[in-house]
């Protein structure tokens, strides 16, 4: 097999690492795309292809966690992960360990850790490599790895997001969700929140988006009556996908212009978070992006001739 076969067959491990290390889709492609040059560069062939290719791809996903975790602490609003629509690594007897740990849930756990923290706890608890592996890709001793995975979990376990087991209730509540959300119905909205169910917007001061989260049934649920409908009588129309592993769906305008992604976390029944990326430095992969500046006056002007 050549080096490039080898690459492109465990690209998308590759991709899922550095995905859940950075929670950015567009730095997760760089980060595999510069491990295919160190590869294709590399004058001695490696034992495993897969040990060698999956420890760089960590150790650049580290270093450009680092100075991305500056950037956020000055990101405008509230930060989320880049919306994923599907993960190109699967393993079916996992599956939903895996869709979990994709979770923006789960994303923003995450970004409590240390990179070191992240990227062990990644590798074994997600991916399952030996700790010989781990210590390789982040240049530390197996000892040192293991306090570092006890010091994550302790981390991840005191606010592990928890999801409604059953994923055909999950998606069958989602849509009835969608379905009111299109018609307006605020009492319909209202019975599938949760009494304390947050609404949170990124819109990175690129877009228009809340000041602060939202919280509480009815506030969320008025607010949503009122915004979509008025955003469907200029054209904007929406896909459910799952996304990042769980029920949601993609917001287009009349153009067919991604606008921005909604996903809802379920538990018990009920949508315990809403949360919407709007900024769209997160959503061009995904295709052309609509101008949200634009349809929000519009949405705005339409508000005012209905009153």
């Amino acid at each position: 097999m050549t080096k490039i076969q080898e690459f492109e067959q465990l690209r998308p491990l590759l991709f899922s690492i550095a995905y859940r290390i950075l929670g950015s889709v567009g730095e997760a492609e760089d980060a595999v795309q510069e491990t295919w040059l160190r590869y294709d560069t590399s004058t001695t062939q490696p034992v495993s292809a897969k040990a060698f290719l999956s420890a760089t791809v960590t150790r650049i996903a580290i270093d450009v966690l680092r100075s991305a975790r500056v950037r956020r602490e000055r990101y405008v609003g509230p930060w989320l992960p880049e919306p994923l629509l599907d993960d190109p690594y699967q393993d079916p007897a996992r599956a939903a360990e895996l869709a979990d740990s994709v979770s923006m849930a789960a994303l923003l756990l995450l970004e409590r850790l240390s990179p070191l923290e992240r990227s062990v706890f990644v590798l074994r608890e997600v991916f399952a490599f030996g700790f010989d592996e781990i210590a390789s890709a982040v240049g530390r001793s197996e000892a040192a790895c293991r306090q570092l995975l006890v010091r994550a979990r302790r981390h991840m376990e005191a606010g592990r997001p928890r999801f409604e087991a059953d994923r055909q209730e999950r998606q069958e509540l989602a849509e009835r969700f969608f379905e009111a959300l299109s018609q307006g119905d605020v009492d319909g909205l209202r019975r599938l929140l949760s009494a304390d169910v947050q609404l949170v917007g990124d819109g990175g001061g690129k877009a228009p988006q809340l000041a602060r989260a939202l919280v509480g049934a009815e506030q969320v649920a008025r607010l949503l009556a009122t915004v979509y409908p008025l955003m469907t009588r200029i054209g904007i129309t929406f896909d459910p996908h799952d996304i990042n592993g769980q029920p949601g769906a993609v917001f287009r305008d009349r153009d067919g212009k991604v606008l921005h992604t909604l996903t809802l976390d379920i538990l018990d029944g009920r949508i315990q978070t809403i949360r919407s990326v709007i900024n769209p430095d997160k959503l061009s992969h995904l295709g052309p992006v609509a101008d949200a500046w634009s349809i929000d006056r519009e949405v705005k002007r339409t508000r005012r001739t209905t009153q």
